[in-house]
């Protein structure tokens, strides 16, 4: 399963959701738009191209209201390399039959070299693929039954193309709603975090090799598509390395990031994220400083759309969308801007106490962010435990020999078997701070920071810390962490190596996060080196010296309004828990040596409107390392892909394995590709790259 794939698997459980006609109808009627029209038919294009400047096709899929020769409509554009004939097929044909049905033309289109497009797929979010997309929307807004707005929107890649394509303000682009996705890409999407290279990168780019390698389908390209996916093949480049080698923000992971130009995106903005998921911290940031109208959500659920969504509540996303199409491409008046700038779920819990249920907690509103309501609470360390004012001068030692993190493997969780785990095992193996029983419930809304002086005894280090609510009974849950690479210390551009001894006032921001800590429960900051295998370690043992008369823990504590604003987004139900998919993840200690091994089942799709069989697994990992021996780890990763119909069955593998030593990383990348059982492509790649204080 790709990373950024998993929707597809809940695509399907989307058609058990309300019918589009009865979306609106479920609302209060002072929040339903204006004028809503009845559902209407709807005429699919199954492909047709847009061409582009230097002769590449991209192909597209359309779904028009009918007869769209009667009324000009306008058109929602999602933009994402995903196949739209085969494996993203029931998520296309659901959104668009639900938008095109209410008078929204809906297109479904490719990156160049994915799917049915011409050209080539060498890596994630080029200028080219930027510069595509303006042409797309132009060509869109041209069409005879287009009114001449576009909208754009997507979920992780789709979300980053619809927030890079804004930046470059094409004229026909009227507004975008950008879900599960960054603003920027060094720090905040699956490559880095705080600095330090994840397992995410990893599992991403085995992934992401099936990507660029799948095949045209020949029903669609005919004769040639041997010949272009023999291409395709060659030009897949060895992606884990070509990541792994820019270890530092430079200029290929700012392209890109449009949190670096904020004044670029010129067309209203709606950012959705999830309290599951890691894609958050756009949020807050993309509401604060952007100066055009717009909104945002933060809801309970995991990587992707707020229906179907896991673990819930779900909304109805449709009836949210249409509401924010008409207003912006429509020129109606539906309300949707009347309403607080940001709605975020409250929970009561975490999802791994829940899973796999609905979370419990509420909905909260807020009229701006940052908002009056939320203040920085300041939680001073000492003596153990975590108090309002400042402690005495004490120091404390956190060594790396203490493994900690098998309670936190996932940066993205996309099963209820990857979630945190309780964290009482690691929080035994850090050093723990806790606050006295809490009097009265405590809600957090925002990013907080934790703020000390630290001594390493290497040069090449990580701090991390890990926000968890204890209960009265003694269980420990995560609500947010922090992780910095202290080489990064003052630049994630320009890291510095640590003066052994010397100590440094340094700030490790907190992801951003909701949640009520009830009365009787305590807050514990659990402070450790680094969280294996969520980061690769250190290269050598550390000891840290922390200085406690200077750490401090700010916390986003949210006063709340003595009547929460109400939320008008109807609730759907979230889809019936799946045991079947999700994956098994065991892991292994013995004698210092650690194993995390996790493999998911294979998925198989029939797709009878093309008489073809979709298959898939993984990213299967086999991780391992030995304590108090940071250059014992090792990290592999596979990922698998079938297409097939009568004297066409395609198989894709790809495997990735990182090793490394006190000075380099080796990365050994494997593609493999097969016809009809008879090999086509075996594509093994062996690269050495120089750590830069990773």
């Amino acid at each position: 399963m790709r990373r950024r794939d998993i929707i597809k698997s809940a695509a399907g459980l989307a058609m058990a959701g309300a019918p589009p006609s009865r979306l609106l109808a479920q609302a209060d009627s002072r929040t339903r738009p204006a004028a809503s029209p009845d559902t209407g038919p709807v005429k699919m294009i199954e492909t047709s191209s847009i061409p582009m400047p230097d002769g590449v096709r991209l192909a597209v899929q359309l779904w028009l209201p009918a007869p769209s020769d009667v009324r000009p409509a306008p058109v929602v554009l999602e933009y994402i390399p995903y196949r739209k004939r085969d494996g993203y097929r029931a998520y296309g044909m659901y959104w668009g039959e639900t938008l095109a049905s209410q008078g929204i033309a809906y297109a479904r289109l490719e990156t160049r070299g994915s799917g049915d497009s011409t050209g080539l797929l060498q890596d994630e979010y080029l200028p080219r693929e930027h510069e595509d997309a303006a042409v797309a929307i132009a060509w869109l807004a041209a069409q005879p039954w287009c009114n001449g707005a576009v909208g754009m929107r997507g979920v992780s890649w789709g979300g980053f193309s619809t927030l890079q394509a804004a930046a470059l303000r094409p004229p026909a682009l009227r507004a975008i709603m950008p879900i599960s996705a960054s603003d920027m890409r060094y720090t905040d999407d699956a490559h880095y975090v705080g600095g330090a290279f994840a397992l995410t990168g990893l599992k991403w780019a085995t992934s992401m090799k099936l990507v660029m390698a799948g095949p045209p389908d020949p029903m669609v390209t005919g004769e040639a598509w041997k010949e272009e996916w023999r291409a395709r093949l060659a030009a897949t480049p060895p992606i884990a390395a070509r990541w792994l080698s820019h270890q530092t923000n430079d200029a290929y992971w700012r392209q890109g990031s449009v949190a670096l130009a904020w004044d670029a995106i010129q067309c209203p903005v709606y950012v959705v994220g999830g309290l599951v998921d890691s894609y958050g911290n756009e949020i807050p940031r993309l509401l604060a400083n952007l100066q055009v109208p717009r909104k945002g959500l933060y809801g309970p659920w995991q990587h992707g759309y707020p229906s179907p969504a896991t673990p819930g509540p779900a909304l109805d996303w449709a009836y949210e969308e249409l509401r924010w199409w008409r207003q912006w491409l429509m020129g109606e008046e539906t309300g949707i801007m009347a309403e607080p700038m940001l709605r975020a779920y409250m929970p009561d819990a975490t999802a791994a106490q829940v899973s796999p249920g609905p979370i419990p907690g509420h909905w909260v509103a807020e009229a701006q962010w940052p908002s009056d309501r939320v203040r920085s609470r300041a939680f001073y360390l000492g003596d153990g435990g975590l108090h309002d004012h400042p402690q005495g001068g004490a120091t404390a030692h956190c060594a790396s020999t203490a493994l900690v993190g098998l309670g936190k493997v996932e940066w993205v969780p996309f099963a209820p078997t990857e979630l945190p785990r309780e964290q009482s095992p690691d929080d035994a193996r850090s050093l723990t701070f806790d606050s006295a029983p809490l009097p009265g419930r405590i809600e957090l809304l925002g990013a907080g920071a934790f703020k000390i002086r630290v001594a390493a005894d290497r040069p090449l280090a990580h701090l991390a810390l890990r926000l968890c609510e204890v209960t009265p009974a003694g269980k420990s849950w995560l609500i947010t962490y922090g992780l910095l690479n202290l080489t990064h210390r003052t630049s994630h551009e320009t890291p510095t190596p640590l003066e052994p001894g010397h100590a440094y006032e340094v700030t490790v921001p907190l992801n951003f996060t909701a949640h009520a800590f009830a009365a009787g429960s305590r807050i514990r900051a659990a402070i450790s080196e680094s969280l294996w295998p969520l980061v690769w370690p250190s290269p050598e043992p550390v000891t840290l010296t922390l200085d406690l008369a200077s750490a401090r823990l700010d916390l986003p504590v949210r006063t709340p309004p003595p009547v929460e604003a109400p939320m008008p987004i109807p609730l759907a139900p979230p889809p019936p828990p799946d045991p079947k998919s999700w994956p098994d993840m065991r892991i292994t200690e013995e004698d210092g040596q650690v194993r995390v091994v996790e493999v998911w089942p294979p998925s198989v799709n029939l797709i009878a409107a093309i008489a073809e069989t979709h298959s898939g697994s993984g990213p299967d990992i086999d991780l391992s390392m030995t304590e108090a021996e940071p250059l014992t780890c090792r990290w592999r990763a596979s990922s698998n892909a079938g297409f097939s119909r009568p004297g066409w069955v395609i198989a894709l593998k790809s495997e990735v394995a990182i090793s490394a030593d006190t000075r380099d990383f080796t990365v050994e990348e494997r593609l493999t590709a097969t016809l009809n059982g008879e090999v086509f492509a075996d594509m093994p790649a062996t690269t050495r790259i120089r750590r830069e204080m990773i």
